[in-house]
């Protein structure tokens, strides 16, 4: 078969460059050389100087069944006639009757012989990259005319070892990433905590709840005081989902800063607003084909509520600054401490973004109503704890000590149980060797000063005003400080930016601001 160079390299080029897949591209490329040399094999290889190894990426053959040639030790002889090979659009011809080394050890290999080869010396750039070997059964099979048409094609072959090569490297990477995220989901997933202490006693009917929703895509809301552990309970949704093996991303809403809420969550362009010098995928993107979990539900402004309420509905996102709606894959799991019907009413919450969080609302019972449990937490976060504070030996706890944490109310609930824990632990350090854990800041039960139900002739503090006054004690308690192992922050058990965004949204001052009120 005859035909001209042009035709021949547009022909060619198209079959090498349009097939990622590199055994793919060889059978096609084979196939179309077999019209005008004797190609009855391809291998397309990578060659190691340091170790003079000949590797094979991919072959094709004609044959049903080759033999295994790589991959190849080549002698020092060998490995000087692949180096010296010019590197660029220059064939070798290797005949039986030239008796070249490589030829050898191919036939040595292959236990066959006579075999002949044409070998491509492939580079991009500068850079050698390997070699494109034809070989046929027989001897002196290959002329200088075959030698011409594959040396038209020199360079698609190294275009397309070279994308070959790299798309290997990135498929490598992704599975490296895809392990590396299997094992850090593992790692995250047992520093949040798996185990649910409770779920046979306080927490059961809880559980159940878990249980039955879990498997579903329907979205969750969990209700409760703040400390009773919202966030213990997303994890055991998530993790029992089908979306376990999926991001889980979590959100403390009232931890965002107000005027990067919509980054935070939503993502942004290039360029859209001062400071953006790249593109960032927000919250809602990461968490595709997993779960978000936004805490702090109560605490998200109203402008950023009514894109949450898009997402829901429509299930797509826009970057701040973007303009083309980027699909997403998500549940949702949202929690607060708040009466979000209370805020519905006073407008400072979507009635329409309520209903679509309300589809399976959990309410979590406040420690003082599952005392139960009592004696199970204060086991676990003693262990805990002396692994963190590296204690080799958990102290006791009298029968006295656990009545004594039984009668507290806990207004704290598991959080200030285990800050309790933490602190007992840290006064022991500084007593006797194996002593007992002693709770001297536990003894006397909160008691509230008005019935849970007062009358309708008794003045009823709004809830703004409970945590108004609230706060400010604990800040005088604290000498107004906010930061540290002693501010109000670590006292309240939350985050200090969370309280500083709710001391402004009560109109506290604080810091400079404070100090200047005061005088």
């Amino acid at each position: 078969m005859t035909i001209n160079d042009k035709e021949f390299f547009h022909k060619a080029s198209k079959l090498i460059c349009g097939n990622l897949d590199a055994k793919n591209m060889l059978t096609d490329i084979r196939k179309y050389l077999e019209n005008f040399m004797p190609a009855q094999t391809l291998d397309l290889n990578t060659y190691e100087p340091e170790n003079r190894i000949l590797s094979n990426i991919a072959s094709a053959s004609f044959y049903s069944e080759t033999p295994s040639y790589y991959p190849v030790k080549l002698s020092k002889e060998a490995a000087l006639f692949v180096e010296k090979g010019h590197y660029g659009p220059v064939v070798s011809m290797i005949n039986r009757s030239e008796m070249q080394p490589v030829a050898k050890q191919f036939e040595l290999k292959a236990k066959q012989s006579p075999l002949c080869f044409l070998l491509l010396h492939l580079k991009v750039a500068g850079k050698r990259l390997g070699e494109l070997v034809i070989s046929a059964r027989g001897q002196d099979l290959f002329s200088k005319e075959h030698a011409h048409l594959l040396e038209l094609l020199h360079d698609p072959f190294a275009i397309a070892i070279a994308n070959i090569l790299k798309h290997q490297e990135v498929l490598r990477l992704q599975k490296k990433l895809s392990d590396d995220y299997r094992y850090l989901a593992s790692e995250l997933r047992q520093i949040s905590g798996t185990e649910i202490i409770g779920e046979e006693y306080g927490l059961k009917p809880i559980m159940e709840m878990v249980r039955q929703v879990a498997p579903l895509n329907s979205h969750v809301l969990l209700l409760g005081e703040t400390g009773v552990g919202k966030e213990v309970i997303a994890n055991a949704i998530h993790y029992s989902s089908l979306r376990h093996s999926g991001p889980f991303i979590k959100v403390n809403c009232g931890a965002l800063p107000e005027n990067l809420v919509d980054s935070e969550l939503f993502g942004h362009e290039k360029g859209a607003y001062t400071g953006a010098g790249t593109a960032r995928r927000g919250r809602f993107e990461r968490a595709h084909g997993g779960t978000i979990f936004l805490d702090e539900i109560g605490d998200l402004p109203l402008s950023a509520q009514t894109r949450l309420l898009r997402v829901m509905q429509d299930k797509t996102i826009e970057r701040v600054g973007g303009r083309d709606p980027i699909k997403v894959d998500i549940r949702i799991i949202s929690a607060t401490h708040r009466d979000l019907q209370q805020m519905v009413l006073e407008k400072s919450f979507r009635e329409d973004l309520w209903f679509r969080l309300n589809v399976f609302p959990i309410t979590i019972p406040p420690l003082r109503h599952r005392k139960a449990d009592i004696p199970d937490l204060v086991k676990h976060f003693v262990q805990k704890k002396c692994q963190e504070i590296r204690i080799p030996v958990h102290p006791t706890i009298s029968s006295i000590q656990i009545k004594k944490l039984i009668e507290h109310d806990w207004p704290g609930n598991v959080r200030e149980l285990e800050n309790s824990v933490e602190r007992a632990l840290i006064h022991a350090l500084a007593g006797t060797p194996n002593g007992g854990l002693i709770f001297d800041g536990i003894g006397r039960p909160h008691r509230q000063s008005h019935p849970l139900c007062p009358s309708l002739e008794q003045d009823v503090l709004t809830l703004d005003e409970v945590m108004w006054n609230h706060i400010e004690n604990v800040l005088l308690l604290c000498n107004n400080r906010i930061n540290g192992p002693n501010g109000a922050a670590c006292r309240l058990g939350v985050n200090p930016s969370t309280l500083r965004h709710r001391m402004r949204k009560l109109g506290i001052t604080f810091g400079k601001r404070k100090e200047v009120t005061g005088n």
